[in-house]
């Protein structure tokens, strides 16, 4: 399992866990797409753009193993913002490879690409 150096381990401030420590011995949980309903709460949302706004950082539009990257985290974007890129994807593999759909990422999470610059 690649462990991805300098990527948050969590939203700071809360509980919401960006990276896993250790791989389960079990296997690796699987990654599937989460539905996101309109009511959800405030915070579960800015872990979503804060998720979305690291990931964008630390990969850009390069297609990126999931390895420690946590699951559940993922499932929330998987499908829309983040998909695979192999067509043979195994969602319960370390060694998945993804990559960031940037249409649909920009239009789902405008926060998350904002750079310090663009209050010019």
């Amino acid at each position: 399992m690649i462990k991805h150096r300098g990527f948050p381990g969590r939203l700071p401030g809360s509980d919401f866990q960006f990276v896993i420590r250790r791989p389960n011995p079990k296997g690796a949980t699987a990654v599937t797409r989460r539905e996101r309903f309109k009511d959800r709460r405030p915070a579960d949302r800015r872990a979503d753009a804060a998720f979305m706004k690291a990931l964008w950082e630390c990969f850009g539009d390069q297609p990126f193993e999931r390895g420690n990257l946590d699951a559940g985290r993922l499932s929330w974007l998987f499908g829309r913002e983040v998909v695979a890129v192999e067509e043979g994807f195994d969602p319960t593999s370390y060694d998945a490879v993804m990559v960031i759909n940037e249409n649909v990422a920009r239009a789902s999470f405008p926060e998350a690409f904002e750079t310090d610059d663009d209050w010019q």
